[in-house]
């Protein structure tokens, strides 16, 4: 298949999001800072996109250090710039000990936010490291910080891996793309991971083979209540994307199906019953 490819830009945006343009210069010093000291990057490249709570920046990675020699660092904006959503779907059946805690991120006040932003960093990390232990396509995260991730790069020098929803497959690559994201969600839940946001905005395809990123979100369906319904609509967004390159597909049979093998411990991937690794 060949290596998707899409019209590079200098910020790429997120749809209806009004945000002034950054310099590569603009880089939240402090993180930027502590990964230069740290030998992990030696300098920042340029922006690869902005988004409502974070932006990505293409950094030169010191290969000793991290095995790499481009890094993307994911700094999530300012707390007074970062657009958070109603995350109480998300939260469900999470158990913070500490009441004060618990209740700032009920009343959402400042400390609240705090809180939560610090929360949904964490989040990520963690979901990050489970997920690239197990082998899912997801980039390999390298190093945090209160307020951001340093992790694999998806793309080279000259370009970012454009986001699926940027691409036009025909027929044949189309299916092949469909079973790729299938298997990933399929593999997720395997380990106890449901994305929660899935879309063709959170997929990147690089030499025929998608990244799942985007996963501050992701929730735990052993804990949270909301778990089907998040799991359905994963699924739903998906064939919706992939049904205008005619694959034909069955939204609810298939998350159906994931659930009821995930609820009955059924939900072995082939490859890891045989041993061979995607």
């Amino acid at each position: 298949m060949a290596r998707a490819r899409a019209q590079q830009t200098p910020i790429e945006r997120t749809p209806g999001l009004d945000i002034e343009q950054h310099d590569d210069d603009e880089v939240g010093g402090t993180s930027l800072d502590h990964f230069l000291a740290e030998g992990l990057i030696t300098d920042v490249v340029r922006i690869v996109k902005t988004g409502k709570e974070a932006s990505v920046h293409l950094c030169r990675g010191n290969r000793s250090t991290t095995g790499e020699d481009l890094v993307a660092l994911k700094l999530y904006h300012p707390l007074d710039r970062r657009d958070f959503r109603d995350e109480s779907i998300y939260r469900d059946g999470e158990w913070i000990e500490e009441r004060r805690i618990r209740a700032a991120l009920e009343k959402k006040t400042r400390f609240g936010r705090q809180v939560q932003g610090g929360l949904w960093v964490s989040r990520e990390w963690e979901t990050l490291r489970a997920l690239s232990e197990a082998g899912l396509p997801v980039p390999r995260p390298i190093a945090r910080t209160d307020d951001a991730i340093l992790m694999g790069y998806v793309g080279d020098l000259e370009l970012a891996a454009p986001q699926l929803r940027s691409v036009r497959p025909d027929a044949i690559e189309a299916q092949d793309l469909f079973d790729q994201v299938l298997r990933a969600i399929e593999r997720m839940l395997y380990v106890n991971v449901i994305h929660g946001d899935l879309s063709a905005y959170n997929l990147l395809l690089w030499d025929g083979r998608v990244t799942v990123i985007d996963l501050p979100q992701a929730i735990d369906p052993r804990k949270n209540r909301h778990a089907h319904a998040l799991l359905e609509r994963d699924v739903s967004r998906i064939c919706e994307h992939f049904e205008r390159f005619g694959v034909r597909s069955e939204p609810d049979r298939l998350a159906a199906d994931l659930w009821t093998a995930w609820e009955f411990a059924d939900l072995v991937p082939d490859e890891l019953r045989t041993g061979i690794e995607i």
